[in-house]
Formats: C-alpha cells, sequence, structure tokens
C-alpha cells in the first residue's frame, strides 16, 4: 500500500473513531443549561451520560456481528445515519426523560465508529502493523475527550444546548460521506459469517470459552473503569479540594491527557522490540503501585496536589500503554469473527466504566481518596485478571494466525547447507564415519565411497 493510501486510511478510521468520544463529551460543558432549560436536576442530566455510554455497548454488541454478516461498510453507513436523526431528536427534546431516551439512541449509533474501526485493522493487519496502526488510532481516543468539551464550550458561545446536537448531527452527516468514498470494503464474502441470531449467539459463546480473551477484556474493562473514576472524581477533587480554577483544571486534565498520548505513540516503538504482552504486564504493575501511592498521599495529606497529580500522570500514562495493545491480543485468534469480538471488548470497556464513575460520588466528594481508592481498587483487578486468567506466557500477538481447520499448514523448507556439512552429517547418523573421521570435511571420494555398495556402479566398486 501506498504511503498516501496508508494515510487516508488512518484519517477516515480516526474521524469514525472520534465520533463516540465526540457524541459522549460535547455536550458536557451544556449540562447547567441543560439542567435550567428542562427543568431538570443534576443528577437527572447525568443520567443522560450514562445512558449515552450504556448505549454506546450494546450499540456494539449488535453492531460488531452484523458487521461480521454484511461486511463493514453497510453497518458504518446505516448507524450514522441513525446517529444523525438521534443528534436531530436530541435537539428537539422537550423533557430530559425523552433526551435521555435519545442519547442512548444515539450512543448506541455513535458505537459503529469504534468497534467497526478496529474490526477494520483486523481484517487488514495482524502482529506488529495492527499494533502500529492502533497506536495511532487511540492518539485519536486520547485527543477527542479533551478537546470536545472545549470545542462544546466555543459551539455555546454562538448557540444554546440544542445547538450542540445540531453541530453532532453536521458531523454525522460527513462522516457518512467519508466512508461512502474513503472506506473500501475489507472483509471479502467468503469471509463473512452467515446464520443470523443463533450464529451469533455461538459465536459469543465460543469466544467467551476461551481464557486468555476473557483475561484481555476483563483487564481492558478494568483499566477503563479506573480511567472512568479518574473522569468522575477529578474535577471534585482538584477544584473543590485543592482549588483549583476552572481554567486550572483544563490545564492538569490536558496534561494527563497529554501523558496518555504519548504513551500510545511510545508503544508504537517499544513494541517493536517487546512483546505486547509484557508491555502490557509492566503497565498494569505501574499503574496500581501509582494508585497504591496516591490513596496514601490522599489520606495523610501529603505532598498536598502533588502527591495526587504526579500520581496520576502515571496512571493515565501507564493506560496509554494498555489500550493499543490488548485489541491486539484479543483480537489475534478471530480473524474470522473480529467484529463480534472487537463489540465484546468495546462493550465491556464501557460498562464496566459505566458502572465505576458512580462508585466515586457514592463514597463522598469531600476529599481525594473516594477516587483513589476506586483506581487502586480496578488497577490491582486489572493485574489479577492479566496474570492470573490472561496469562502473558500463553498470549499471542506478533504472531501470524493459525490455519484455518480443514488446511494444511505450510510446511517451511530445510535450511540449506553447504555439501560438505550435510554429507558429512548424513554420514554421522547412518554410523559409517570412524571417530578419526567424523569431524573432518567430507571428499567428493568420501562422499561416493560411503554410499552402499549396491547403490554403487561396478566400476565405483572397483575403483575403491
Amino acid at each position: 500500500m501506498s504511503r498516501s493510501a496508508m494515510i487516508r486510511r488512518v484519517l477516515v478510521l480516526g474521524a469514525l473513531t472520534a465520533l463516540g468520544p465526540l457524541t459522549i463529551d460535547l455536550y458536557l460543558p451544556a449540562f447547567p443549561d441543560i439542567a435550567g432549560d428542562l427543568g431538570a436536576t443534576e443528577a437527572q442530566v447525568q443520567l443522560t451520560l450514562t445512558g449515552t455510554l450504556l448505549g454506546f455497548a450494546v450499540g456494539q454488541l449488535i453492531l460488531g456481528p452484523w458487521s461480521d454478516a454484511v461486511g463493514r461498510r453497510r453497518p458504518l453507513i446505516a448507524a450514522t445515519l441513525m446517529h444523525v436523526v438521534a443528534s436531530l431528536l436530541c435537539a428537539l427534546a422537550p423533557t430530559i426523560e425523552v433526551l435521555g431516551v435519545f442519547r442512548v439512541l444515539q450512543g448506541m449509533a455513535a458505537a459503529a465508529g469504534a468497534v467497526v474501526s478496529m474490526a477494520v485493522v483486523r481484517d487488514l493487519y495482524t502482529g506488529l502493523p495492527a499494533v502500529q496502526l492502533l497506536s495511532r488510532l487511540m492518539l485519536v481516543t486520547g485527543v477527542a475527550p479533551v478537546l470536545a468539551p472545549t470545542l462544546g464550550g466555543q459551539v455555546l458561545q454562538f448557540t444554546d444546548w440544542r445547538g450542540v446536537f445540531w453541530v453532532l448531527a453536521a458531523l454525522g452527516l460527513g462522516l457518512v460521506a467519508v466512508v461512502v468514498f474513503g472506506l473500501e470494503e475489507t472483509l471479502p464474502e467468503d469471509r463473512r459469517r452467515s446464520g443470523g441470531i443463533a450464529d451469533t449467539v455461538r459465536t459469543y459463546g465460543s469466544i467467551l470459552h476461551e481464557r486468555a480473551f476473557v483475561g484481555l477484556i476483563l483487564t481492558g474493562g478494568l483499566m477503563m473503569a479506573a480511567l472512568f473514576g479518574y473522569i468522575a472524581g477529578s474535577s471534585f477533587v482538584f477544584q473543590d479540594v485543592f482549588g483549583l480554577s476552572e481554567q486550572g483544571y483544563g490545564i492538569l486534565f490536558g496534561v494527563n491527557s497529554l501523558g496518555l498520548i504519548i504513551a500510545t505513540q511510545l508503544n508504537a516503538r517499544l513494541v517493536r522490540r517487546v512483546r505486547p504482552q509484557w508491555i502490557v504486564a509492566g503497565a498494569l504493575v505501574a499503574a496500581s503501585s501509582a494508585a497504591a501511592l496516591m490513596l496514601v498521599f490522599a489520606a495523610t495529606g501529603a505532598l498536598g496536589i502533588y502527591g495526587i497529580a504526579v500520581p496520576l500522570f502515571v496512571i493515565l500514562t501507564s493506560v496509554g500503554f494498555t489500550m493499543p495493545n490488548i485489541p491486539v491480543l484479543a483480537l489475534a485468534r478471530h480473524s474470522r469473527s473480529a467484529g463480534t469480538a472487537a463489540a465484546l471488548l468495546g462493550a465491556m470497556n464501557f460498562a464496566v466504566g459505566a458502572v465505576s464513575a458512580p462508585l466515586v460520588g457514592a463514597f463522598g466528594s469531600g476529599s481525594a481518596v473516594p477516587m483513589a481508592g476506586v483506581m487502586l481498587g480496578m488497577s490491582v483487578l486489572a493485574v489479577a485478571a492479566m496474570f492470573l486468567i490472561a496469562r502473558p506466557r500463553h498470549l499471542t500477538g506478533l504472531e501470524p494466525d493459525p490455519p484455518i481447520t480443514g488446511q494444511t499448514p505450510p510446511v517451511a523448507p530445510e535450511p540449506h547447507l553447504p555439501r560438505e556439512t550435510a554429507t558429512a552429517g548424513r554420514r554421522r547418523r547412518l554410523g559409517r564415519l570412524s571417530p578419526d573421521r567424523a569431524h573432518r570435511p567430507a571428499t567428493a571420494h568420501d562422499t561416493v565411497r560411503d554410499r552402499p555398495a549396491r547403490q554403487r556402479s561396478r566400476w565405483q566398486r572397483s575403483r575403491s
């Protein structure tokens, strides 16, 4: 593939991947306006975000198997069009309940970009190229949540909260054009799965019976839960407890996200020398250690804001090393059901994340202890899932796919050896060399004379 084609593919897949974070985070600055306009409480408005996350998880479970059955383009186009319709309905919502319902629908539609993009990468690449491309896509995943609230704030300078959803509808229309004209079909018909709902259920069951896959999706989901615990609690911790301004908190949030972004890009180089499973294992140990230190500093008040900010930076940087590698490891042996496997992986990430966010608030927001405790618990559980269930020594990620059942794997040719070495080795195995001649180079005379008598001509026998 030419460099221009590769860049175009990365841009297309990156734009599709960005739709999910933009859908989730673009309207966050409008929460007070939504509550005032629709007469809702803060908790009701926050439930629309939880509904979006749950819709995002459920949408992946539906769209992943669908893309395995009919190809990648049609589900992308249909789901993105549904995203446009859902965005328009959100903009016209008369009550907070109606807005919550349409946000679930919007999250389900936005899931197509995430799950199908990952399946497209698995269709086209394995091993090191897949890790490198996913590292580039993780750059988008890291940047979009940081920029989305800022972009939402800029949109609110020109319109009200309903205008945010008009912008999301316009973005969806643009992505439909991107898919139609910029993304070719990557799943050939002979690799598509057929069988309807029953086949989908069987596929899910067979994938979930694989121990390594279950361990990896648990690891990824728990690390995502730690990330959502940070997102849910950091604004209260740094603004209410440590007294940072909104601008100061925005800068701190951006610095932490910068660590995640840098890690994803370093991973593309590091994976050339270190297997991805060991990168994940090391990142998990670093994250859990940093979370333990953060909990100690939060409980004792030692080092003040630095005792919280520095461990947080280490944790988010560690997440940057896990995000690109876990999908490659989890999808390594599922080329024929990449969409279904990617759906399970993404659904676990957002389902566990949606559960972990309320845990931080449930333990109060008067200190950094609840946030640090949730992040420590999730990271320690991720370490346990990786080492006890997935087991890094048994994982594959950069190796080629195993042959499809029924096909004979290709036999590698024997290495070419010099004539003297091959001949001497053959004679040693046959036991026809005396000890004093076993280690000297074979000559042409030795080669002929040491053959069995019946394999030599009469002239050769008379000569010997």
